[in-house]
């Protein structure tokens, strides 16, 4: 697929209302590709958690990241940097973004960009960046997860757990996970899941219990934090390693550590945008190497929530909000 629509020197793009945090449409110039990046033609962008909490004031952008709400696309490679070599204009391709994203045009270094994965949609390939990158690092570089391993993932159902919980499946690991609904349940454990447990009816600590699986979850990815922190402490198997990479329930919690000393427990976390270039470019790489046959041969697919214009990018954000989701949330570009 090619895109033969000369560059315009303007293009729309979200804007936050300074006053009250509303979202609206403006228009700005198209940016410039610098040497080691690429121009995209937005045909999707992904919404992410952290574009609300962004834009509540919560989660301010890197100083040389664009103000733009928005950390992936998908779309079509319009222009290259004078250093680029490996993507060609015409391309499909795929992004994580230094911001703006929630246009119609956006910049991507040329190192956190992906092919479309045969098959995909535009849709699809704007929910892969985000959820590729966050889960491989936290999961594989940082807990170094291992075929045949047990794990844990807090919020199954999120753009992020969905994508997870299939690259765990595909990788050979046993995986467990906790949703809001039993329907959100059943459609995981289709996915991948040996047993996804709903945390508004049961405790997923006593559910695991019963299970069998007392000291016995060798990875855990918590995006829930507060109470949770402790229930994770307490299934951690012996050198058992848990990984938080944000904290819905709250920062703060009362825990009893003594499990982290006679389990020899790893508790570690990231944030993605706060990495450099050079860290996500390696992250590409493995993903490259490791997972993208598994989303060539249809293993792994996100799954898509729903999409809403650009225009309607604060009705996505309700979506989102409200937590009644399931997969990825997507923004179409007016033009695409």
């Amino acid at each position: 697929m090619s895109d033969s629509r000369p560059t315009p020197e303007h293009c729309q793009h979200v804007e936050v209302n300074a006053d009250n945090q509303s979202l609206y449409l403006a228009q700005g110039p198209v940016p410039t590709p610098g040497a080691k990046e690429v121009l995209i033609r937005v045909h999707n962008a992904g919404v992410n958690r952290a574009d609300l909490m962004q834009r509540a004031g919560h989660y301010p952008p890197p100083e040389d990241a664009s103000p733009i709400l928005g950390l992936e696309v998908a779309g079509i490679v319009t222009a290259t940097g004078d250093e680029v070599s490996n993507w060609q204009v015409g391309d499909r391709i795929c992004a994580l973004t230094h911001g703006g994203g929630y246009a119609e045009y956006a910049v991507a270094p040329v190192g956190q960009c992906l092919p479309i994965p045969s098959g995909f949609s535009d849709a699809e390939g704007a929910a892969l960046p985000e959820a590729l990158l966050t889960m491989w690092h936290n999961l594989f570089q940082r807990a170094a997860l291992k075929r045949g391993e047990r794990v844990l993932i807090h919020g199954g159902a999120s753009g992020m757990g969905t994508v997870g919980i299939m690259i765990c499946a595909a990788m050979g690991a046993q995986v467990y996970t906790t949703a809001g609904t039993d329907a959100k349940c059943e459609a995981l454990e289709a996915r991948g899941a040996t047993r996804a447990i709903n945390y508004k009816t049961h405790d997923f600590e006593e559910v695991l219990l019963e299970l069998g699986l007392a000291n016995g979850i060798d990875v855990i990815l918590d995006m829930i934090g507060g109470d949770y922190i402790q229930k994770n402490l307490n299934l951690a198997a012996a050198e058992g390693r848990i990984v938080s990479i944000a904290f819905m329930r709250g920062v703060k919690a009362e825990v009893n550590f003594a499990a982290l000393l006679m389990k020899r427990v790893t508790m570690t976390g990231s944030t993605l945008r706060a990495q450099s270039f050079e860290q996500k470019a390696v992250m590409v790489e493995d993903i490259m190497a490791h997972v993208f046959p598994h989303l060539e041969d249809g293993s792994i697919r996100p799954i898509i929530d729903s999409t809403f214009p650009l225009s309607e990018a604060e009705a996505a954000h309700e979506r989102m909000q409200s937590g009644e989701h399931m997969g990825k949330i997507v923004l179409v570009t007016t033009g695409s």
